[in-house]
């Protein structure tokens, strides 16, 4: 665990996965990881024990609650790893345990920690891993109640019960397995070498993807596109944007109000020709793919400026033969 901390400087993240025992060791080797500590909130009754929860008439779920140093460890991080270790689908539970104490959630202590709640949870439903909608709570944060001492760390107190316990109730075996699925999706978008992209490539699309040129406005293929389906980097093929959020803003190029799949734009400042712009480039294959704005006309207020020979347009009648069918639900009347 992390020694080097500032106490002045700390928050307080609050998730509750099922089993805290399992919850625990995730976390607690994070640098900017102070302290993880297993435990119960959410309920409403004072000091709850261990077997008043596990009746599940408290009304309290089994959590962790971790403080940290934000200048270290970014809370969205800690989401990725919270999301990594359960089964958001699961309104009953968590694998062999059932049951309100074992459901899942995450507890926000203030509105910024909502906000990227909320955003993470949305971006895991739109990302097509989690057919069913995700079950997990976000709830404001409220008293936290330490587990018993015997609870705390258990994972280094009883190694072996705490490792047949994993594996006996299934969380082992469907962490492995959203493990290879993640790791194949990611291993489906990669950057090509220079002579392939030169051969795959117009010289245009080469250009603009791997030389940062933008192409002329109102002369290129997309800028007013009206026809239904996703846009795909030219490069990877990975999910970029969604006709359905695609507005015309005038500017002569195929703009965007927000990204389909916001992990995969990565943004970054740009200070060519004289100008302080930010940057959105693709995750996976790192294409140059435009610029986004803060004047965008609908309530994102956002303007992703994109170059059209940067993408590669699938209509929703391709979708399902493009192997995107995951996306066919937003289109569904």
């Amino acid at each position: 665990m992390n020694n080097k901390f500032n106490e002045l400087d700390y928050k307080f993240a609050t998730f509750a996965g099922g089993c805290f025992w399992c919850m625990v060791p995730p976390f607690r080797e994070l640098g900017g990881v102070y302290q993880v500590i297993a435990g119960y909130t959410g309920g409403h009754i004072k000091n709850p024990t261990y077997e008043q929860v596990c009746l599940g008439e408290t009304g309290h779920f089994e959590a962790v609650q971790i403080k940290y140093d934000p200048g270290m460890v970014k809370y969205e991080n800690l989401l990725d790893i919270f999301w990594s270790q359960i089964d958001p689908n699961d309104p009953n539970g968590q694998f062999f345990d059932k049951g309100s104490q074992y459901r899942t959630a995450i507890f926000y202590h203030d509105e910024k920690q909502r906000e990227l709640a909320e955003e993470s949870k949305r971006n895991l439903q739109n990302g097509g891993s989690f057919n069913k909608p995700i079950a997990t709570m976000i709830i404001r944060a409220s008293e936290f109640y330490p587990a018993e001492e015997y609870h705390q760390d258990y994972h280094l107190k009883n190694p072996e019960h705490y490792k047949s316990y994993k594996i006996g109730s299934g969380r082992e075996a469907f962490i492995q397995k959203t493990c290879r699925i993640r790791e194949t999706a990611e291993k489906q978008y990669i950057k090509l070498d220079d002579d392939t992209l030169r051969n795959k490539l117009s010289k245009l699309q080469y250009q603009v993807t791997q030389e940062n040129a933008t192409e002329r406005p109102f002369e290129n293929e997309y800028w007013d596109n009206k026809e239904d389906g996703i846009y795909v980097d030219i490069v990877s093929g990975e999910p970029l944007f969604i006709s359905l959020d695609k507005f015309d803003s005038g500017c002569g190029w195929p703009s965007f109000d927000k990204p389909l799949v916001k992990e995969n734009i990565k943004e970054k400042v740009d200070k060519s020709h004289s100008m302080i712009r930010t940057e959105v480039r693709s995750k996976y294959a790192d294409s140059h793919l435009g610029h986004v704005f803060g004047d965008g006309p609908t309530p994102t207020g956002v303007r992703y400026c994109i170059n059209s020979a940067a993408l590669r347009f699938i209509p929703v009648k391709d979708l399902k033969r493009e192997g995107y069918e995951e996306y066919l639900k937003f289109f569904d009347k």
